[in-house]
């Protein structure tokens, strides 16, 4: 994919009710971690493949093909197109979240199920009013306080999604975290203990190792929606007992996907992870 061609290619995506990625393409173009291919028939886009390179782990995603393309296995070269770039660039571990309909593809290519992630979600309450406890950005009671961002945080969130994740996203955190993005979620002594940062087309990479840290991000998030709005996070299935936490505070499962890995296993935390970016970035 080349700049020119995100317009006519997100026009195109959302004519085929695939929903609209017209900022993921224009950041994703332009971002020297991201390798994003197109398949193209007599000048029309038909086929979409994107990978995220973060160091040594390769996202792929966004695997798209037009409605009257499917079936002629252009879903399965656009896919390996990506897989290809990735190992290129010295990925040796592949991830990527499947539909029902990709997962098959996906495992004929070598890919196999690792985790599910479950999307959890639950009413905003700002305007609420609640019981000071400690928790949704108050920092009373010497619990964990939320706060905008600052740069100098960057290596603190850096660390600490390297721990959660397994993977190198400081690119990532570096391009998205600002003081409107991002929250930080601290302890005593200021220092960065978890974090929530919000992409330009919306996801939220959420990491917290500490279950108190992680709600405590969670409620700000819901006392900045009112209540007619959803707000979502998302777990693995790993961590059941954060499920648990939020179930008791009202959050109720919405949807699963499947997590598929590739390659190498992967050093990592998933009950440090509560959120996620969406598309292929990880």
């Amino acid at each position: 994919m080349i700049a020119a061609d995100v317009r006519p290619t997100a026009a195109v995506i959302v004519a085929d009710d695939w929903g609209d990625r017209r900022a993921w393409f224009a950041f994703a173009v332009d971002h020297p971690r991201c390798d994003v291919m197109v398949a193209e028939v007599d000048g029309t886009i038909v086929g979409t493949g994107v990978t995220t390179r973060n160091g040594a782990v390769g996202w792929i995603g966004t695997i798209w093909v037009a409605s009257a393309w499917r079936g002629r296995g252009l879903g399965r070269d656009l896919t390996q197109a990506t897989i290809d770039a990735a190992e290129a660039a010295g990925c040796r571990t592949l991830v990527l979240v499947a539909t029902a309909a990709g997962r098959p593809l996906y495992e004929r290519l070598g890919f196999e199920v690792r985790s599910w992630y479950r999307t959890v979600e639950a009413p905003g309450r700002l305007g609420v009013p609640r019981a000071p406890d400690g928790r949704g950005g108050r920092g009373d009671r010497g619990g964990p306080r939320v706060r905008p961002y600052r740069t100098d945080d960057l290596a603190s969130l850096v660390r600490l999604d390297a721990a959660a994740t397994g993977e190198d996203r400081a690119h990532l955190l570096a391009a998205f975290a600002t003081p409107d993005t991002t929250r930080v979620v601290t302890g005593p002594a200021d220092e960065p203990r978890g974090f929530l940062v919000r992409a330009p087309w919306g996801g939220g990479a959420t990491i917290a190792p500490d279950p108190a840290d992680a709600l405590a991000l969670l409620d700000a998030r819901r006392d900045a929606y009112p209540a007619d709005r959803l707000v979502r996070a998302g777990l693995l299935l790993d961590n059941e007992a954060g499920f648990a936490r939020l179930a008791a505070d009202g959050w109720v499962e919405a949807w699963r996907a499947p997590r598929l890995e590739r390659g190498a296993p992967l050093s990592w935390d998933p009950g440090a992870i509560w959120g996620q970016f969406n598309h292929a970035v990880g």
